[in-house]
């Protein structure tokens, strides 16, 4: 089928080669301006008959011919300008006879005059047509690999961070219901049922790796309740999140990464314990998820890498861009932000 922008491309290959064909004809004749006009005249019919079957061609057989492999595919493309050529040429002369342009009975005459002209201006015009196609397709699949071999990396990158987080969670959860059974052991079976339905919504938010701050809060939830089962009134927490924002995406388990932080900081290191406050607000077009706590706190020197909240601060600059950071204020509050959108 041929397009609009492909019978644009034939029209200017057309004057182009025709406009070629009149400026060679004057180089190698003197000629006055009626000359040059017929010149121009029959430059613009050759290269009409010419030009347009090579386009045509090219475009339609063109790459299949060339991935066939050297030597056949040059083969195969230089044999099918040239039959192109040839039917044009011929087809050209009749036009001109007919058309009066030069005498009757020099059909073969005016061939054998044109085709010269006609196959090096075909094959020049063809084969470099075609080159520059394949060049440019190559190159458009080399950035398209690029670019898979980046996303590629990104998603690697995520799963490594994530590999990081979910056995950490897991062995402390664990851990907790483990010193429980010899103590209370039908109070640890209530724990397995709630690590279980944890678990299921964990698992759900590893396939999206983002999930809605409601479900976090859900995943922290359960999670606050398995800890207080083992720090008992050391544990307290409140949780304050405005229903607008519940929906808003956040990476997967990034909260209960910062709630896990201020259970370890300020309720398993202290006698007293601590209350643990969960909070979200919305500020200059992005939501500010905060956890903080009652207890000392700490620095940023005390975060190692690949750990907690590294992993999280990774996870968020991935996933959002240098835009979403992870923030430590006072020592005990601990924060991130992501789009709104």
């Amino acid at each position: 089928m041929v397009t609009l922008r492909r019978l644009r491309t034939i029209v200017l290959l057309n004057i182009a080669a025709g406009v070629a064909g009149c400026l060679l004809s004057i180089s190698v004749y003197r000629a006055n301006t009626a000359q040059i006009v017929a010149n121009f005249e029959r430059s613009l019919i050759t290269a009409f008959f010419v030009v347009t079957p090579v386009v045509l061609l090219l475009a339609r057989f063109g790459m299949r011919m060339y991935r066939v492999g050297v030597p056949w595919n040059w083969m195969l493309i230089v044999t099918g300008i040239l039959g192109c050529t040839i039917a044009g040429t011929l087809a050209c002369s009749a036009v001109s006879i007919a058309l009066g342009l030069v005498p009757q009975g020099h059909l073969w005459i005016i061939f054998w005059a044109r085709i010269q002209f006609a196959a090096v201006l075909a094959l020049s015009m063809g084969i470099g047509a075609l080159s520059y196609g394949a060049v440019r397709n190559q190159l458009e699949a080399t950035m398209l690999e690029q670019e898979r071999a980046r996303k590629l990396a990104v998603e690697a990158r995520l799963a490594s961070l994530e590999s990081h987080v979910r056995p950490h969670f897991l062995f402390n959860t664990l851990n907790t219901i483990s010193s429980l059974i010899p103590e209370d052991p039908k109070r640890a079976e209530t724990l397995v049922g709630k690590l279980a339905a944890l678990l299921r919504l964990s698992l759900d938010s590893n396939q999206a790796r983002l999930g809605s701050l409601e479900r976090e809060l859900k995943i922290i939830g359960d999670y606050l309740e398995i800890e207080r089962a083992r720090y008992g009134e050391r544990l307290r927490f409140r949780i304050d999140v405005p229903p607008e924002l519940r929906p808003v995406q956040v990476p997967a388990l990034s909260l209960q990464t910062l709630v896990e932080n201020s259970v370890k900081h300020a309720v398993g290191s202290r006698f007293e314990g601590a209350e643990v406050r969960v909070v979200a607000f919305e500020r200059d077009g992005s939501v500010f998820v905060e956890v903080s706590d009652d207890g000392p706190g700490f620095t940023e020197q005390a975060i190692l890498p690949g750990h907690g909240l590294d992993n999280l601060q990774q996870r968020l600059v991935t996933m959002f861009g240098p835009g979403a950071r992870l923030e430590i204020r006072g020592g005990p509050t601990v924060s991130f932000c992501v789009p709104r959108g």
